[in-house]
This record gives C-alpha cells, structure tokens and sequence, in this order.
C-alpha cells in the first residue's frame, strides 16, 4: 500500500527542488521530516507542507501506520514557465523565465 502527494505549480524551479529531495528519498518519515527543518534551502518548506499530507493520506486514507512509514519514491516535474521580460541597456529586452514545478511524493510501509 502507498500514499502519495502531490503539489503542483510551485513557484521554484524545479533543479532547486532536486537538491532537497535527494536528501529524503528512502529514509523514515520522522527522519525526513527533521532533516527538512534543518536544512537551509527554501524548496524545504513547500515539501515540508507536501510530506505532512502524505502522511495525513496515509494515515486517514490507508490507515496505515504513521511510525513505520518511509519515502519511497519523490520526484519533481517542470510545470509552465512563466516568461518576463527586463529592460537592458539601448532599449533592448531580455527574457526572464519563472520556473514551477510539480513534486510527487510517494509514501510506503516497512514490512
């Protein structure tokens, strides 16, 4: 059994994503969790937010056991990318890309 969770449209891009979610992927909850509030990056409060609903879905959905649970499987998509421009020099413009992303995060239990 699995629980997932999903954020779509963050305004971070998504390479800023994939440096945090490297350090949950395979660990215990607990683990992940306070690995999350210690680490000093801004994509840890959104996925901080995204593993507390998956183990809400988890336990409400699935019932399933909140102290056995690990991230199994956590991944980060680009989503639409909004276009800006910035005024330079001579009248020229330069194009400024917002990147989104989407972040999946799956949750399993240990047998």
């Amino acid at each position: 059994m699995e629980a997932r969770a999903y954020l779509k449209y963050a305004r971070i891009a998504p390479r800023k994503v994939q440096i945090v979610l490297d350090l949950i992927r395979n660990k215990p909850t607990d683990q992940a969790m306070a690995i999350l509030k210690h680490t000093p990056k801004a994509a840890c409060e959104y996925l901080e937010k995204l593993l507390k609903s998956a183990i809400a879905n988890a336990e409400h959905n699935h019932h399933m056991d909140v102290n056995n649970l690990y991230v199994a499987e956590c991944f980060v998509c680009p989503g639409p990318v909004l276009k800006r421009m910035r005024p330079r020099a001579q009248g020229r413009a330069f194009r400024i890309l917002k990147r989104t992303s989407h972040v999946t995060l799956v949750l399993k239990e240990k047998e």
